[in-house]
């Protein structure tokens, strides 16, 4: 079996978790290619690192198997990108607190990966959304698992943002900024701007203001069939705009439609990891503050 790898620097005590994996697929015998910016990390480290080749992620990952994703939700979300339209598996092992995406944990390694071998999990399909322009940005990759985002970019007073759906005019957000996201996207920023959980296969967008100056305009779910665009105005002439962790600042005047993109992502599942576990240990739900 060919498994690609993909992580972030790592810290002195995530490093026991990194060598069981290797010795878990040495063990299986497996073919192993690792991103180069996860290669010089191990590198670094007190790794005992297995025969291996690398590969360059800005041209994305090599024919295989599936591609393990090791640090946290971020991580996994870069690892998307890599992957893009190849439709490659990929596994989310978390080595920090409990994920949305990369929901194996630490303790649940070794049963995970030989179930990897065994072929004994389901494959959960993500949609994504696509961003199009005119102008050539985020070299291309320009589609997100979890949102879209166009923010002010710096203290600056707030943008207006106008949004149409299907060119028919919607709504003007006074802001600092909006989220356009992905059922996927609903548990991230959109979340933590007041956005409602939205479950994963729903074929929604939801949208979202961040820090909005009339309280009245509230977060609104839209089908994901229909096509967004924006009209951008405020006092400086560049805003951020983002995908997923992905930044570039561009002019207000540019031209930005937002559609479902025409391909999905697919991420392993293990039996016994359920979403709305996952939900009400990450959010609290059902626990008393009080004790």
């Amino acid at each position: 079996m060919r498994i690609a790898i993909h992580g972030k620097r790592f810290i002195e005590k995530t490093e026991p978790v990194i060598q069981q994996i290797f010795d878990a697929l040495l063990q299986n015998k497996a073919e192993v290619i690792l991103s180069e910016e996860f290669a010089a990390h191990v590198k670094k480290s007190g790794i005992n690192l297995m025969r291996h080749k690398t590969y360059d992620s800005a041209r994305g990952t090599p024919s295989v198997d599936t591609i393990f994703s090791i640090g946290g939700d971020g991580t996994l979300l870069e690892t998307v990108t890599h992957v893009g339209k190849k439709g490659t598996p990929i596994l989310g092992i978390n080595t920090g607190k409990l994920g949305f995406l990369a929901t194996v944990s630490k303790e649940n390694i070794g049963s995970a990966i030989e179930k990897i071998f065994k072929k004994d999990y389901k494959l959960d399909k993500r949609t994504l959304l696509n961003l199009h322009s005119k102008e050539k940005i985020f070299s291309n990759r320009t589609f997100a698992l979890n949102d879209f985002t166009i923010l002010k970019r710096d203290t600056s007073s707030m943008i207006v943002v106008h949004l149409f759906l299907n060119n028919e005019f919607l709504n003007s957000y006074w802001a600092d900024g909006l989220i356009v996201s992905t059922p996927t996207g609903s548990t991230g920023y959109s979340l933590s701007c007041g956005g409602p959980i939205v479950l994963a296969h729903s074929n929604n967008f939801v949208i979202t203001p961040v820090s909005g100056h009339n309280l009245s305009v509230r977060p609104l779910v839209v089908p994901d069939d229909n096509e967004l665009s924006f009209k951008i105005e405020g006092r400086k002439r560049k805003v951020l705009i983002s995908l997923d962790s992905r930044y570039e600042t561009v002019d207000m005047d540019i031209q930005l439609k937002i559609t479902k993109a025409d391909f999905t992502i697919s991420l392993i599942r293990i039996e016994g990891i359920q979403f709305f576990d996952t939900l009400r240990q990450k959010l609290n739900w059902g626990y008393d503050v009080r004790n």
